[in-house]
C-alpha cells in the first residue's frame, strides 16, 4: 500500500449510526442474500447490539467502512473457574483491501482491549481453520452430529417425571442451562446476550419441551424442530440419568411421525454407546477455536491440580502478542501457592517449548500434554510433560454456542 492510500485510512470504533455500513459488509462477506432474509431491516436491527461501544472495531477509508471485527463480552467455564472472555464475530474485509494487514492489526488491537478488559481468552467460529491457527487460534471444541432411525429409538418404562412443552422464553430452561454450564469444561456461561445469540440463530419452527421430576423440579430440557417426517434435535441439556431418560422417551414418543431422528451435542456424548442398536450414523466436526489472550493472567486463574515445591518453565512464541512470547516460569511452593513470573524468550532455553496455540488447546484440555508431545508440537524437558499430564485437568471441553 502506498504512502498517500495509508493517510486515507483509519482504525477506529464503529458506531452505531454506521450501522448500515456495518451490515452491507456483513452481507458482502458472508454472501447474504436478500433471499436469504425475510427484512434488511430486521437483520439491521438483530445487529444494532453488536455496535455497543467499544465492541467494533474497523479500518475506515474517507469514513468509509473497509474492514471490521467485533468482539462480544461473555464468559466461559475452564475447569470450574470462570473466566471472561471475548466472543470475536463479524469478521470481513473489502476484497479490494485483500493483502494490506487490515485484518491482522484489527485482531491485534482487539486482543489487546481484550487482554485490558480482563478478557483472557477468546473464543471463535473459524471460517478458515489454517488463517486463524496463523493468528494464534487453535482447536477446543469438537461436535458430533448423529442420524438415528425410528427403529433404533430407545423405550424407557421407568421414566417418573414427566416432560412439558412450554414456551421458548420460560425462565426454568436458564437455570437448567447454568446448572450444566457450571460442572461442564469450556462452556458458555449464558448472559443475556449469549442467549440472544442462540435464539437469533436458532429461533425458525423451534419447539421447547422441559423435563420435570415428580416433584416439579427442572433438571432438563430440550430445543427441537419436527420438520419434513424427521425429529431434528438442536439443543439436549439434562442434568442426570433421569433426565436423560425422560428426554429420550419424549422423543421416542413422535415414533409414529418421523423416520429419523438428526442430532447434535459435543463429542464426548456417548449417544451410540447408550442405544440399544448403537449402529447410528456419526460424524465428527471440528466446531469452535479458543486463543489465550494473555497467558501470565490466564495462568494467575488456572485451576492447576494440587502439586508442591515444583517449578514448570514454559517457553511460549505467539505470532501477534509481544507480551505472550517468552519463558514463563510457574513455581509452586511447599503449601502448593503457586508464582508466575515472565521473561523474555532468550537463545538457550530451559523447560518446555510450544506456541500459543499449543499451550491453549493443552490447558482447555482438547488434546493432551504427552499427545502434542508426540506430534512435535511440545519440545524439551520430558518430565515437565509428565508433571503436566497430572497438573492439568482431563474433562474435555464442550461448547453447544454459536454467536
Amino acid at each position: 500500500m502506498n504512502t498517500k492510500h495509508q493517510e486515507q485510512l483509519m482504525m477506529r470504533t464503529i458506531k452505531e449510526e454506521e450501522l448500515d455500513q456495518f451490515s452491507d459488509l456483513m452481507k458482502y462477506v458472508f454472501q447474504v442474500s436478500k433471499d436469504m432474509i425475510d427484512d434488511e431491516g430486521q437483520m439491521r436491527k438483530e445487529k444494532s447490539h453488536q455496535l455497543k461501544p467499544g465492541t467494533a472495531l474497523g479500518w475506515f477509508e474517507n469514513d468509509k467502512l473497509i474492514s471490521q471485527i467485533v468482539t462480544l463480552p461473555f464468559q466461559v467455564n475452564i475447569h470450574g473457574v470462570i473466566y471472561d472472555m471475548g466472543g470475536v464475530t463479524g469478521i470481513g474485509t473489502y476484497p479490494e483491501f485483500a493483502g494490506y494487514g487490515l485484518m491482522h492489526s484489527l485482531m491485534k488491537e482487539s486482543l489487546k482491549n481484550m487482554r485490558d478488559a480482563g478478557q483472557y481468552i477468546t473464543y471463535l467460529y473459524p471460517y478458515s481453520i489454517p488463517y486463524y491457527r496463523k493468528k494464534g487460534w487453535e482447536m477446543i471444541s469438537d461436535r458430533i452430529e448423529y442420524e438415528i432411525k425410528d427403529t433404533q429409538l430407545p423405550k424407557y418404562n421407568d421414566v417418573t417425571g414427566r416432560m412439558r412443552r412450554v414456551e421458548l422464553e420460560e425462565e426454568d430452561v436458564k437455570s437448567v442451562y447454568d446448572q450444566f454450564a457450571k460442572k461442564t469444561n469450556g462452556a458458555m456461561i449464558r448472559n443475556q446476550m449469549a442467549w440472544d445469540e442462540w435464539f437469533r440463530e436458532e429461533s425458525v419452527d423451534l419447539q421447547l419441551a422441559v423435563y420435570y421430576t415428580d416433584e416439579d423440579v427442572p433438571e432438563g430440557y430440550l430445543f427441537y424442530r419436527v420438520l419434513d417426517e424427521k425429529f431434528y434435535i438442536e439443543e439436549m441439556i439434562y442434568l442426570n440419568e433421569e433426565a436423560r431418560r425422560g428426554i429420550w422417551q419424549f422423543i421416542s414418543a413422535h415414533l409414529s411421525m418421523v423416520y429419523y431422528v438428526k442430532g447434535k451435542t459435543c463429542v464426548h456424548e456417548p449417544v451410540a454407546f447408550l442405544l440399544e442398536d448403537c449402529e447410528i450414523k456419526q460424524t465428527i466436526i471440528p466446531y469452535y477455536m479458543g486463543r489465550i489472550v494473555d497467558i501470565k493472567g490466564f495462568l494467575e486463574k488456572y485451576p492447576f491440580k494440587h502439586i508442591e515445591n515444583y517449578t514448570l518453565i514454559l517457553n511460549v512464541e505467539d505470532p501477534l502478542l509481544e507480551w505472550n512470547t517468552g519463558k514463563f516460569t510457574i513455581k509452586w511452593d511447599a503449601e502448593g501457592n503457586v508464582d508466575i513470573a515472565y521473561e523474555e524468550m532468550k537463545s538457550e532455553t530451559e523447560g518446555i517449548t510450544l506456541s500459543i496455540q499449543t499451550l491453549t488447546t493443552m490447558l482447555l484440555s482438547y488434546k493432551r500434554p504427552k499427545f502434542l508431545q508426540s506430534v512435535n508440537r511440545i519440545t524439551g524437558d520430558d518430565s515437565m510433560v509428565v508433571a503436566l499430564e497430572s497438573l492439568i485437568p482431563d474433562a474435555a471441553p464442550c461448547f453447544f454456542d454459536y454467536f
